[in-house]
């Protein structure tokens, strides 16, 4: 598929999920050139590891005799060089096709739903990298056990990837082991309504091979139009996996863990939070499937060290706590907060949140206020608006208008920072999936002055 020193552009290069794609075809020893608006750590990297990228919208930094151009459904239209491609008669395909043709060579393992698909991914293919199996894996965070969203091994006995919903993408796959973890409304700008995106995951349920597995959260219902085998799995509620035990200790969840071939016990679960359980629950289902033992399990899951941006720690001592996450729908903004509040009942939170696309923000403004509400105190940023025009009418006001009186700030993120300084929080908790990443190391040396 991918041919030694072939030419690929990549539009939109330093996305999470086109940096994987694009370290993926390096490692086969295509020359990669691209294109993104976005200075950032990620392309450095990139940069650093042979790739040549720029950062304006300027076809006469395209490369001579390109073969293959990739490109994210991020990009506008109107963008210059997306709009020169597609006049140039070179191949032209989205990033969903290009991994749907990967995985067609491979054993398949794939994550989906609206939420949980990176913690899934990052820890399947952590512990099967720990169980010494040949697995790859494309991760939408950067692992931190590999300081990297690309997990690679010296041949590919299992590819793991991240199905992603958007632009209905799941289903150029057809995948030997399909996860759905959860199927709330999200993406109303690409979808007509709710039931429209539980049909699209029923239909990439359907996409199963043959004699392929699909591993559902249990309150998602029964899937009665896949023949293939069912597997089930519920922190809350008995299912082919799930929880007898539920425990805090030294500051992490520690579960015992039942499944078809018997009891793990005593887990210690590294990424706080029942949705992180859950997680792990579909993890632990994938390996049991595939044929890993307790021990390794165990193994695996107590020596992950989770995902950058997602319940990740980067402050804790006695003074204060420091919790970044990509949250950036109402369930996910729901899950964290009470995973705090469950570690920490005493200490009071304050979070930063920075609405991503101005119709997410229309769409769930109730909901988002709702969740918001049970923080102690809020700063909200500017929509990040990504791909999006503005909406006549949709501001961060939108939801902080709906907030409880006297709670809650429209600051910038310069004010962001001074306001931080000032109020000197028990815990912080920043969230949102824009550009809120680059504030945290900023927010790290703010708080370190502290210590």
């Amino acid at each position: 598929m991918i041919n030694r020193n072939e030419i690929i552009y990549f539009l939109g290069i330093g996305g999470i999920g086109m940096s994987a794609l694009a370290r993926w075809c390096y490692s086969l020893g295509a020359k990669i050139y691209g294109y993104d608006l976005q200075q950032s750590k990620l392309t450095s990297e990139l940069i650093s590891e042979g790739m040549i990228i720029h950062f304006d919208d300027d076809i006469i930094q395209i490369p001579d005799n390109v073969d293959l151009v990739v490109y994210t459904p991020a990009i506008p239209d109107d963008n210059t060089e997306l709009d020169y491609f597609k006049k140039s008669g070179i191949p032209l395909m989205k990033r969903a096709e290009l991994i749907g043709r990967i995985t067609q060579n491979y054993f398949t393992i794939a994550i989906a739903g609206t939420h949980g698909k990176t913690s899934i991914s990052a820890l399947t293919a952590h512990i099967f990298k720990n169980a010494k199996l040949n697995v790859s894996a494309f991760v939408g965070g950067v692992c931190r056990n590999y300081n990297s969203n690309l997990i690679l091994s010296d041949s590919t006995d299992y590819l793991i990837i991240e199905a992603d919903e958007f632009d209905r993408s799941l289903l150029q796959i057809e995948p030997n082991i399909a996860v759905i973890s959860s199927m709330d409304a999200d993406h109303l700008d690409i979808y007509d309504n709710h039931d429209d995106i539980k049909t699209t995951f029923e239909e990439f349920a359907g996409k199963l091979k043959p004699e392929g597995v699909l591993i559902t959260n249990s309150n998602l219902g029964s899937f009665d139009q896949v023949i293939s085998k069912k597997i089930s799995y519920d922190a809350k509620n008995h299912a082919s996996t799930y929880t007898s035990n539920i425990s805090i200790k030294n500051g992490k969840f520690v579960v015992d863990i039942e499944t078809i071939n018997g009891k793990i016990s005593e887990v210690e679960i590294q990424v706080p939070g029942i949705h992180n359980i859950e997680n792990t629950l579909a993890a632990v289902s994938i390996s049991i499937e595939i044929g890993l033992s307790p021990f390794q399990i165990k193994k695996g899951i107590e020596s992950f060290k989770g995902v950058e941006r997602r319940m990740d720690y980067r402050i804790l001592n006695d003074d204060i706590i420091y919790i970044d996450d990509y949250a950036h729908h109402p369930e996910e903004i729901k899950a964290t907060v009470a995973a705090i509040k469950q570690l920490y009942p005493n200490k009071k939170i304050l979070g930063v949140f920075q609405p991503h696309l101005y119709s997410r923000t229309r769409d769930f403004a109730d909901d988002f206020a709702r969740e918001l509400n049970e923080l102690d105190d809020l700063i909200i940023l500017d929509i990040y608006p990504a791909r999006e025009k503005p909406i006549d009418g949709i501001t961060s006001n939108t939801i902080l208008d709906k907030i409880d009186d006297n709670k809650g700030h429209i600051l910038n993120k310069q004010d962001t920072l001074d306001y931080i300084s000032k109020s000197k929080p028990e815990v912080l908790l920043t969230m949102g999936a824009g550009d809120i990443g680059l504030l945290v190391s900023k927010i790290e040396t703010e708080l370190k002055q502290f210590d």
